[in-house]
This record gives C-alpha cells, structure tokens and sequence, in this order.
C-alpha cells in the first residue's frame, strides 16, 4: 500500500543565522472564483442527489471532497486552520479546499506525475507538494499561489517534511538521494548520500537538530543537517531483514520506530545507534508506525498492517497492550492530538476510532468504497480526514461520540 559511530552533534540555534523565521503570520482567507472550483459538496447539499443515493445510507461523512479524477495518495491539514485541507493523487493534482464550505477550492498548478506527498510548514504559511516527476512544489497556504518549484532529485519524490521551526523543507527520493532546501530564499541547501535503494520514509526530529531516514535497503540512518554527514547506519542484525516503510521519531527526540516489509518493528536509540527494542507481533508488511503523544501517561506506540491489525504496545515491557482487530489491512494511523484515542484507516475503505487504554473500537465511519490510503486530524481535532483509492477525500465529525473523548 505504500507509494512508500560518530559524536552526536549539535545544531546550535545561533548557528542558523535567517534560516528560520519569527512568531508566526495569521492566516486569511482569499475568495476564489466558484465557476473555476472543482466540484465539491456538503452532506446537506445531498438530499436529493439520486445519483449518489444508493450510497448516503452508508455514509457517515460530513464532507466529500471530489475534485480528484484520480486515486487519492497525499493528505494533510493545517495545523493552525481547523477547516483546511490539502490532498493529492494519481491525477498528478494537488488541492486546497474547506472543511464544511463546498464554495472554497483551489486547485495548485499541477505535477507532471502523481502527487505522493503533502505537508503543511509548522507555522501554516506554507504546503509543500512531492510529486512522482521529481519535483518539490511551494505553495502559499492562504491562497494556493505557487511560491517556488525546487528540484534536484532525479527520481520521484516519496515524502516532504518541513523543520519543526522553520521553512526548511526536506525531501526523500525514489533515486537514494534525500534533498533539504531553504523555501523562504528558494535556494538549495544539502543532498544527502548514503542508501542504496529509495528512501521512503524520514523526517526531522522534534528538537529540529537531526535528520532520520528510512529506505527500501532495509537501513535507518541517522543524518547531520548541517555536514549531511551520517551519524548512525543501522543495519542488518537484530534490525529489519528487508526495506523500511514507515517511521515516527518520539517527542524528545531520542528514539525512533520504524516498520518494515519484513512485519518487523524496531525502537532505535537516535543517539547511540543501537535497536533497543523488537517488536514482534505482525505477520505482514507494517504500513504505519506512531509513538504516543508526549502526554501519555504510559509510554505506548501504535503500529497498523497488512495482517488487518493494529497493535498498542505497552514500551516500557515491549509488549503488546492490545492487538486490535480489522477486517482488512491497517494502512495509517493518527494519534487525535493529544489524547488516548486514535483512528486508523484500512482497506476496506472504513475509518476507526479506538481508546488505547481500554483496547476497544469507540466510533467506525463508512462512506468510502475502496481503501484508505492516509488520515488526518484537523487542527482542533474535531474532524478526522481521510483519503482513498475511490477518487474522494471524506471529512468525519467526531462530536457523535467526543463525549467519550472527554
């Protein structure tokens, strides 16, 4: 389903001299032309659409986005904006659009190949979009106006990632190579070099000082920004046997958790390099890995896969907490900010809430006719969004049952 020793240094904040920006800008809303919007409605816009009947008794969205002509890989929310959304897929076309308003749109000038990632910078002010043709896009979050377009990689892009405090954004390509560029001066900064196969996961960790990545050669490395130097290489025994797909960094930013295709899941000491724990549960390829928010009272990690589960682990003893079952395979996970509760999306096209203390399913929404592809939590948690293979993108409403969020 995916499309995916040396001293530790430090990154001195003197050290980065106009890279990154202040407090952050409010952002505003910009009217766009409805007669140029793709089509887009509200569940209360539906009453009488009989094309689409046979499907509303199964649907519990309360938004459908359906602009794509395509499948639908790339999702992320503002995370200032309750109500903005971006998604991208196979139609080689990105979108911004609002939760709860079908009259807002805009469509972001198109990729050459499909879009396979999106994220939102820290403070909101800017969308970055990876497409397949090897290209970076910049995008203006209020408006969709093009920013920049930063290139470099030879190959598709896998995943953006911004720095946690500044436009700093960071890519990991199909072609081994991982590419880092300051989006405020349009200008290129590193490329590292070290994976033998396509990176296909990695991010910044929380602390903003190094870089972790994860690659089809079955490798974690951990990275210097600055010297793009490789601090850590693990590889081979007791780590994954073949490539990695997912990864997540925990909010102190001493550990890493990566999941692989070999149904294999690792905890990994960013600083000193060594698998510190394995986490053997799995039968089949891990899709999704996320460490529970730093306010959890116990220190848990959920991971989804194709074996149609999605299993909690209690870190401290390595073991699983729960193992929850699903009736086809876990694609995402997401954490609803920073409570015990978290939703995961599967192939069967459903989207599930669970409480990760009691183990149990506390909401499953309907409304999507082939598998999820990724998930995302707005802003003020009140909407999960989802993705799919069936061209939409879908908004579901936790109030129904947020008093049991509480």
């Amino acid at each position: 389903m995916s499309n995916r020793d040396m001293n530790n240094p430090a990154m001195e904040e003197e050290d980065e001299g106009d890279v990154f920006l202040g407090e952050s800008d409010v952002l505003h809303e910009i009217d766009v032309d409805g007669e140029d919007l793709p089509d887009a409605y509200d569940e209360d816009d539906n009453d009488n659409d009989n094309e689409d009947e046979v499907f509303d008794e199964n649907d519990d969205s309360v938004h459908t986005f359906t602009g794509h002509k395509g499948e639908l890989y790339a999702l992320a929310c503002s995370p200032l904006d309750p109500t903005l959304v971006a998604t991208g897929g196979g139609d080689d076309k990105a979108f911004l659009w609002k939760i709860g308003n079908g009259d807002w749109a805009a469509e972001l000038p198109a990729h050459k190949d499909s879009v396979s990632s999106l994220a939102f910078s820290y403070d909101g002010q800017l969308l970055a979009s990876g497409g397949l043709d090897g290209v970076v896009q910049i995008f203006d979050a209020s408006s969709g106006t093009l920013k920049c377009v930063l290139d470099g990689p030879g190959s598709g892009i896998e995943w953006v990632k911004w720095h946690p405090r500044g436009h700093i954004v960071l890519a990991g390509s199909e072609d081994c190579s991982m590419w880092m560029w300051n989006a405020d001066k349009e200008a290129y900064l590193n490329m590292f070099s070290g994976h033998n196969q396509s990176v296909t996961c990695g991010d910044f960790t929380p602390d903003g000082k190094l870089i972790c990545t994860g690659s089809d050669d079955g490798s974690l490395i951990v990275w210097n920004p600055k010297t793009c130097e490789s601090i850590h290489v693990v590889k081979g025994h007791p780590f994954h046997t073949e490539g990695l797909i997912c990864l997540d960094i925990n909010s102190n930013s001493s550990l890493a958790i990566s999941g692989s295709k070999d149904g294999s899941v690792h905890i990994v000491n960013i600083v000193t390099g060594k698998v510190v724990s394995s986490l053997s549960s799995h039968t089949e390829s891990v899709e999704c890995v996320k460490f529970s928010p730093s306010s959890a009272t116990i220190p848990m990690a959920a991971t989804g896969g194709m074996d149609k589960k999605l299993v909690i682990w209690d870190l401290q003893h390595s073991t699983p907490r729960f193992i929850c079952e699903h009736a086809e395979g876990v694609t995402c996970v997401s954490w609803i900010g920073t409570s015990k509760y978290l939703a995961t999306g599967c192939a069967d096209g459903t989207v599930s809430v669970w409480d990760s203390l009691l183990g149990n399913c506390i909401h499953t929404f309907h409304g999507h006719q082939d598998a999820v592809q990724s998930i995302s939590v707005s802003a003020n948690t009140e909407f999960i969004v989802s993705v799919s293979v069936d061209h939409t993108a879908r908004v579901y409403d936790t109030s129904e049952f947020q008093n049991k969020m509480e």
